[in-house]
């Protein structure tokens, strides 16, 4: 039943049986996705779901999920698909067996790939993509995993995408899924203006955060940078991340660019930067412009899955340059850093639209009521005067 809006003025759900226990299942222990399914499966902890994740050990996540109090099982998988994936898959499927979950949920392209052919459909599966695994590759490859998506969509209960441009491109290449979109959310709580900033020198300060690797996109900054100091020579680029790049992108740097490493917490580059960017050939919903805009930060971002869902409608033609045009990404940051009252605006814009539509608690409650419509469980309504909600699903 579908209640319009208006005609109850709130709702709260019990639920009618017990919570659920979830699976997360992922392999990147860094970056994004890590970030995503840390503060899912705190949030979800917090509600009272039971909740378990497999992963591979070493990086940042297993850390810090048990710092939150989360079971955390070791899954060895490597970042690729190759002669490891049988055992890799074998070990998922007795993983599974041992922690029986309610509902099993896999995080990017590996997991998805070991889960699916470990399930095959035969438990309440989410395949969550986090970008489109063929996007990342170019050729036989991009075709193979394209067919292998195609195929595989039958085995996920649901595909859980961060964008509507996300599930578009699904669609465009012909996947045919039983699809749920719920935007990126961040911790608005530890991503604010408030807080310790990281050190900068004089000058405009850009600041770029993640992963160093052709998806993100920094050797496309790095070529347009050089137009950047001829109009601003005191300004200052930092790159924060570590990766398969790395090396790469050092040789190419001039040296106004700095390369800080890995951060357990990008929080204070946020707030130290005047511009963060993001040169991405390719996303699903990025979180780093999610952040960013929490610590009150103006974002310049390419036009990617995701990019303008992310943002609020006064950024976009300020804020929004075509992937891989190292000009227009000049020209767009050196207008930007040249108009500090601009900048404000968008900071103060951007703070106010991640805390109404981008907050991780609203990500994981539509993330659970998922799980929840997978399993049949029913909530109650409970009516509470004169506080207006949106329409209610029942």
């Amino acid at each position: 039943m579908r209640i319009p809006l208006g005609s109850v003025p709130h709702r709260a759900t019990r639920p009618a049986a017990r919570e659920p226990h979830v699976l997360h299942v992922t392999q990147p222990v860094e970056g994004g996705v890590a970030r995503f399914v840390t503060d899912l499966a705190t949030a979800q902890l917090a509600a009272g779901l039971r909740v378990t994740v497999a992963c591979p050990r070493g990086g940042t996540l297993p850390h810090a999920l048990r710092e939150a109090g989360c079971r955390v099982l070791p899954w060895e998988a490597t970042r690729s698909p190759g002669p490891r994936l049988p055992g890799e898959v074998a070990r998922l499927a007795r993983l599974v067996r041992d922690v029986r979950p309610d509902v099993l949920h896999a995080h990017s392209a590996k997991a998805g790939l070991a889960a699916r052919l470990a399930l095959r459909g035969r438990r309440p599966t989410v395949f969550q993509p986090h970008a489109w695994s063929f996007e990342a590759v170019d050729g036989v490859m991009a075709q193979a995993a394209l067919r292998w998506e195609q195929f595989a969509a039958r085995w996920a209960t649901r595909v859980l995408c961060v964008s509507e441009a996300e599930r578009r491109t699904g669609e465009q290449h012909g996947i045919v899924a039983r699809w749920h979109v719920i935007p990126n959310g961040v911790d608005t709580s530890r991503f604010q203006p408030e807080g310790n900033v990281a050190r900068s020198a004089a000058g405009p300060l850009v600041v770029c955060v993640g992963r160093l690797c052709r998806q993100k996109g920094q050797d496309v900054l790095l070529q347009a940078w050089p137009a950047v100091v001829r109009q601003l020579p005191a300004a200052r680029l930092v790159l924060v991340g570590d990766g398969p790049d790395a090396a790469r992108l050092r040789a190419m740097a001039p040296p106004s660019v700095e390369f800080a490493g890995p951060a357990a917490d990008a929080a204070p580059w946020y707030r130290a930067a005047d511009v963060v960017v993001l040169p991405s050939r390719w996303e699903g919903m990025a979180l780093v412009p999610l952040e960013a805009m929490a610590c009150a930060r103006p974002v310049l971002v390419t036009d990617v899955d995701g990019a303008r869902e992310s943002l609020p409608p006064g950024h976009l033609p300020h804020c929004v340059v075509p992937p891989e045009d190292p000009d227009t990404l000049a020209r767009a940051l050196t207008a930007l850093l040249l108009r500090g009252p601009l900048r404000a605006a968008l900071g103060a814009q951007g703070r106010a639209h991640v805390l109404a539509a981008h907050d991780v608690q609203q990500t994981a409650d539509a993330v659970t009521d998922v799980y929840r419509e997978l399993l049949g469980i029913v909530t109650t309504l409970v009516v509470v005067p004169n506080q207006s909600r949106e329409s209610i699903t029942t």
